[in-house]
């Protein structure tokens, strides 16, 4: 699932678009100023971040060049309006800018815009010395190639996009497997062991205990 991150400190507007955003099938996660929106961006993967310009202790131009080196693509939502504070967000390396008042359906579209315009550029997605060719499915770890599963595939790129999260071997279940899993979970055990055995991951993906994995970066 799409994880965004959404930075205002206006509750009810935030809520708005967490509420919307949520409707329409992504993850959301509110930060009410600048500095709690870095400390959750260092702890946690997100694919979108929504930043106000105007945010306490931290501002959003401040917030996106701080957030850049995570690769994350950013949609200014703000009542600065005057162009030349677009030109600025803009040239700083948003991919968009939307102002203040807005509607939802606006905002939704502009999002799948950036997400769809955002993955082209993403085709390839690199850790450690592992090399994923996206388009292809083709992964190589130190440039030769190791042949993956399909499941041993798609379970690393859900630890790839959930970096330092400890994941419930029920959400791998349900992400990896789908709703009609029916396995045990010692069929995620040996999987998630075989991926990372052929990866030369085991000090990097560990086991949390009564809950499932995490990948460590």
């Amino acid at each position: 699932m799409v994880r965004i991150l959404i930075v205002e400190d206006e509750k009810p507007i935030s809520d708005l678009i967490k509420m919307s955003l949520g409707d329409a099938g992504y993850e959301c996660f509110c930060a009410y100023d600048g500095e709690q929106a870095a400390d959750m961006i260092e702890a946690n993967h997100f694919d979108l971040a929504i930043l106000d310009i105007m945010l306490p202790k931290i501002n959003g131009y401040d917030l996106l060049e701080y957030i850049q080196p995570y690769d994350i693509p950013v949609i200014f939502l703000t009542a600065k309006s005057d162009v030349t504070d677009k030109v600025k967000g803009l040239k700083l390396g948003a991919e968009d800018y939307l102002t203040k008042p807005f509607e939802i359906v606006e905002l939704l579209a502009r999002v799948e815009t950036v997400l769809r315009r955002y993955d082209k550029h993403k085709r390839f997605i690199e850790l450690f010395d592992i090399k994923i060719d996206t388009l292809s499915r083709v992964v190589t770890k130190s440039g030769k190639t190791v042949n993956l599963t399909a499941k041993e595939y798609d379970l690393l790129l859900l630890f790839i996009n959930n970096k330092n999260i400890a994941l419930f071997r029920s959400n791998i279940s349900m992400k990896v497997w789908g709703e009609d899993f029916v396995g045990e979970s010692r069929t995620i055990d040996l999987h998630v062991q075989r991926m990372r055995q052929k990866l030369g991951l085991k000090d990097k993906i560990v086991a949390v205990y009564k809950v499932g994995y995490r990948l460590e970066v």
